[in-house]
């Protein structure tokens, strides 16, 4: 059975994977499409400090059932995506029923074998399907964490959201924030990027190259600065901006992960009493909600889709997007 193996930073191959072994309560899926995001390129640059060697990546799934055996409700040939994650049930996390943030949890292509390879058995309780096509069920996962960062600021049609980044999560973040009637300010560096984030749901875009993103935001916002801000890129200079730029009595939500320490001046914490915020992969009511998202067919699909390859091409895209990281925005695996 064909898969694409890491074997180590920087080497990507396609091998000959073990058939998958189905056990109670699991479906036997095909997987048709297969999304990478950045911890996917995260891993194949050895820098994904969770993952280990070798590894199956692939966490963004489309796919169909096979077989099912006695579980009805999941007939062959249904098309469904999934959730990837795996908590122990046992940490405070899980406890307080948040097993998305669980201190042991598994993630398909990063602590666990992934989908990029041509079956996988998955249980019946992780399944999600909806009339979408299999591009959109594909989208589905990436786009819950930017709807769980959503969740997580409590945002509302009254707000004003910033999402710094305007890559794969944080268009889901902008379009999470729109879903729920808010006005959108998308912030890159890239314009090509601007225009999907507008499309998504933006009302302004910010190119922090070209323009002040303190003086465009205090322009935009009258002064007040915007309710919550969302960062969805992981960089030093962004998770600082984001406690500055906030109104008073404002979220902030951190999706991204900075690889390095971030140097902060407190003063702003106490005194615009912040509420701050991590978030960290989703809950099943995200999926629920991305899918009522695409479903209304609120979301640019075949905009945000920037490449499309055969599994067989998977090493040489990877290595593409490590040497220009700026080309892509979201890649999809076409498996089957």
């Amino acid at each position: 059975m064909k898969a694409i193996v890491l074997e180590g930073p920087g080497k990507a191959r396609v091998q000959n994977g073990p058939e998958p072994r189905r056990v109670e309560r699991e479906v036997l899926l095909q997987v048709r499409k297969v999304g990478l995001c950045g911890s996917d390129l995260n891993s194949y640059r050895g820098r994904n400090p969770l993952v280990t060697y070798p590894r199956i990546p692939g966490h963004e799934i489309a796919a169909t059932v096979v077989d099912s055996v006695s579980h009805a409700e999941w007939p062959a040939g249904t098309n469904v995506t999934l959730s990837p994650y795996r908590g122990c049930g046992r940490c405070a996390a899980c406890q307080r029923g948040r097993p998305n943030a669980c201190k042991d949890n598994e993630t398909m292509g990063v602590q666990r074998d992934g989908a990029l390879t041509e079956f996988i058995s998955a249980p019946v309780e992780k399944l999600f399907r909806a009339d979408l096509s299999l591009k959109e069920l594909c989208l589905v996962e990436p786009l819950t964490v930017g709807f769980h960062a959503v969740s997580r600021g409590r945002v509302s049609a009254k707000d004003t959201v910033a999402v710094f980044g305007c890559g794969g999560v944080g268009l889901g973040a902008i379009a999470g924030a729109a879903f729920r009637g808010a006005r959108v300010i998308g912030i890159d560096v890239d314009d090509a990027k601007l225009e999907t984030a507008k499309t998504s749901g933006a009302s302004d875009g910010i190119n922090s190259k070209k323009s002040d993103v303190h003086e465009r935001l205090a322009e935009l916002t009258k002064g007040r600065g915007p309710d919550v801000v969302i960062e969805a890129i992981g960089l030093p200079a962004t998770y600082r901006s984001a406690v500055e730029e906030v109104a008073y009595a404002g979220r902030v939500v951190y999706i991204g992960w900075a690889k390095e320490q971030v140097v902060y001046e407190t003063r702003p914490f106490v005194h615009k009493e912040l509420d701050i915020m991590g978030s960290r992969n989703a809950m099943p009511e995200d999926f629920t909600e991305v899918i009522r998202m695409l479903e209304a067919k609120r979301f640019p699909v075949d905009q945000a889709v920037t490449h499309t390859v055969r599994i067989e091409e998977t090493p040489e895209i990877l290595e593409a997007w490590h040497r220009e990281p700026e080309r892509f925005t979201k890649i999809m695996v076409d498996v089957s």
